[in-house]
């Protein structure tokens, strides 16, 4: 039988894209049983092609309202990963005094892309994809 955390924080650079994606994809799998949440170094904003690709695996993301680490409603967490580098950073900081896990995981920001809607859309899809397979690799599903 796994053993989920009862708590875990994604965070990123800013709170827009990559953390909130991670956030909504484990709460849609095992929200239940674990206490989910995401914050950015900074503050971002809510970023309309990841509720589209969100939406696009049943994950409603229109109400995700980013904030930092400041704005966290719990400050305790079992597991923090971090999705960027300055992430980690920040991360360590946070936690130098709580016994976590801390870890680390090289997602690529898909707002670096550039061209058309198809090819920006495409980048956003691959990097939910890639937060989905990492989330399940390390909580697979029950069912």
């Amino acid at each position: 039988m796994m053993i989920l955390p009862s708590s875990v924080l994604f965070c990123c650079t800013l709170n827009q894209i990559r953390s909130p994606m991670a956030e909504g994809i484990l709460k849609r799998f095992h929200g239940a049983h674990v206490f989910v949440d995401s914050a950015g170094v900074r503050e971002g904003e809510l970023d309309a092609l990841m509720v589209e690709v969100m939406a696009e695996i049943g994950v409603d993301m229109l109400k995700h309202n980013p904030k930092t680490f400041v704005g966290l409603a719990n400050e305790s967490f079992d597991l923090v990963i971090a999705l960027s580098p300055m992430a980690h950073a920040a991360a360590k900081e946070l936690t130098r005094y709580m016994h976590c896990d801390l870890r680390q995981w090289s997602i690529q920001d898909p707002s670096q892309i550039e061209g058309s809607r198809s090819a920006r859309l495409a980048a956003y899809r691959a990097t939910r994809d890639q937060i989905q397979q990492k989330i399940l690799d390390l909580f697979p599903r029950g069912d």
